[in-house]
């Protein structure tokens, strides 16, 4: 017998769990969404850093895991938090990644009610990708978007807006110059 099986090998290896390989997926559209900022002068750091010493960073910085206080009252994190002196710019970013039929597209009104209640963010950007959300849900989030849906009145400066990764990355390239 061979010394190296490739079949036998390939079988011990474990199927990673829909669950590792969504995070893993969701791990690369945040890379993306890094990788944009950085290329545009924005330092990446954690919040937990940032939070120590805030004076001590630039005026471009991208902050990950950044924390809020759900409409449930739990402590929920949003991936990013880009803050911009240089443009006037302060954006929440939530990345969510669906590659197939699973729960993250349930999950869009709950997503939206933070934005809108959770968040205190006035501008807040949702990057949807892996085209495994249903077209339904997908299209109800990017209505309730645009229409400001549930959006108070006294809220008028409240900005919500839906994108997948390569219209996210057209405004980026846009708003971030």
């Amino acid at each position: 017998m061979n010394e190296f099986d490739l079949s036998t090998s390939v079988q011990k290896q474990k199927d990673p769990s829909q669950g590792g390989f969504a995070n893993k997926s969701g791990r690369v559209l945040e890379a993306a969404v890094i990788s944009l900022f950085t290329q545009h002068g924005f330092q990446e750091l954690p919040f937990r850093t940032w939070s120590k010493s805030p004076q001590s960073y630039g005026e471009d910085i991208l902050i990950r895991d950044v924390p809020y206080t759900s409409i449930y009252g739990h402590n929920g994190k949003t991936e990013f938090l880009a803050h911009s002196t240089r443009l006037s710019l302060t954006v929440r970013i939530e990345c969510k990644w669906q590659q197939s039929s699973g729960s993250v597209d349930e999950k869009f009104p709950y997503l939206y009610l933070n934005c809108i209640f959770a968040m205190p963010e006035d501008f807040i950007i949702i990057v949807l990708d892996g085209g495994g959300a249903k077209p339904s849900a997908v299209s109800w989030l990017k209505n309730a978007a645009a229409t400001r849906h549930l959006i108070p009145d006294d809220m008028p400066q409240k900005k919500i807006l839906v994108f997948a990764l390569a219209e996210f990355m057209i405004w980026a390239n846009l708003a971030l110059r």
